[in-house]
């Protein structure tokens, strides 16, 4: 058997429902697909064996442990000559696994990934966050874009690794929180073959808001600095860029509040508005720019308008949560951490 589906999954039946059907739709069929229920109490397995006619499909259930141990587990139990690992909210084009299938027929690999995309049929607020996480003007186009401010790591969404090569590396660390970029650094750091598939793209439907937004971009914030203690050549200019946004942002809005009061002083009424301008024309600029090009990729000015929201979250959640570990594990010597980690997976 050549690939080998892990998929864990966690207190989310629905969304394994819509992926399983996906993978009925695949056009390649020589793949298994093994389940692993992540300690859930909404379990999916009843939602599995509805699919056990049509698909190689195994379930597995454990006590909870998070994502990467998950990974683990499935790939232990697995047959095939690839692992393709996937994240319980994507749903799969149908050409997914022939696209891969082909890359490596074109180009052999021993790891991969590819993008994601919003489908026509997510919500407003998801394809705003489809739009944040993915926008070269907020990620510099590191999650798959074809325009990159770095070299492609394959994130745990949508990563692909021979299997041999993944059980040489011992899988996905403990880590809670970016554990799929500790395991791609040690891909690299192993000198196996790794890259892009733009192809092999997923509908990545982040069932969220923009709340658990923030708490899932602050701990990846906070993730980036444990990667630097752990790997300090990992870190690169473009995981910098969204803590000067925070501070940038900061600072502005200092200004901002600064130039309000001066409004109220008489000597000052003249100085005032040019500092408000001065606060305001940066943010504005950037939130026109998001507005923009948000508005005609997703053909609506209302996505656009979301898309504003979600990017400044994006970038402020991520910053913040840079700033903070770097604070307390760079200037204080704290061990690491992550903030949301209670709520982030319920």
């Amino acid at each position: 058997m050549k690939y080998s589906l892990i998929i864990p999954v966690y207190n989310r039946p629905d969304e394994v429902d819509e992926l399983l059907d996906s993978l009925c739709r695949q056009t390649h069929k020589d793949f298994e697909v093994l389940v692993v229920e992540d300690g859930s109490q909404n379990k999916c397995e009843q939602v599995v064996q509805q699919y056990a006619s049509s698909l190689n499909v195994r379930y597995f259930y454990k006590e909870n442990s998070g994502p990467g141990q998950t990974r683990n587990y499935g790939a232990e139990r697995s047959q095939g000559e690839f692992l393709l690992i996937l994240d319980s909210d994507c749903v799969l084009p149908p050409e997914y696994i022939q696209a891969i299938d082909e890359e490596l027929l074109r180009q052999d690999a021993d790891a991969f990934g590819g993008p994601d995309r919003a489908h026509e049929s997510f919500t407003p607020i998801q394809k705003a966050i489809n739009y944040a996480m993915t926008s070269f003007f907020t990620t510099g186009g590191i999650r798959g874009g074809k325009k990159k401010m770095d070299k492609f790591y394959p994130r745990s969404f949508n990563m692909g690794v021979r299997a041999e090569a993944y059980r040489a590396l011992g899988g996905f660390s403990k880590m809670r929180f970016g554990e799929d970029i500790d395991f791609s650094i040690r891909i690299f750091k192993q000198g196996y073959a790794c890259r892009l598939f733009p192809e092999a793209w997923v509908w990545h439907k982040r069932r969220t808001d923009l709340k658990k937004f923030f708490k899932q971009v602050h701990n990846s914030g906070i993730a980036r600095i444990n990667l630097y203690k752990k790997y300090p050549e990992s870190l690169k200019l473009v995981h910098l860029l969204p803590a000067v946004f925070t501070a940038g942002v900061g600072l502005l809005l200092l200004l901002l509040v600064v130039g309000l009061v001066l409004l109220a002083v008489p000597s000052c009424v003249a100085v005032a508005p040019w500092l408000i301008g001065i606060a305001c024309a940066p943010l504005l600029c950037f939130a026109l720019l998001i507005f923009l090009d948000a508005s005609v990729q997703n053909k609506s000015l209302y996505i656009g308008l979301l898309a504003v929201g979600a990017s400044f979250i994006q970038l402020t959640g991520y910053g913040s949560g840079f700033l903070r570990a770097w604070w307390q594990r760079c200037v204080r010597g704290k061990d690491s951490f992550s903030a949301f980690e209670k709520t982030f997976y319920k």
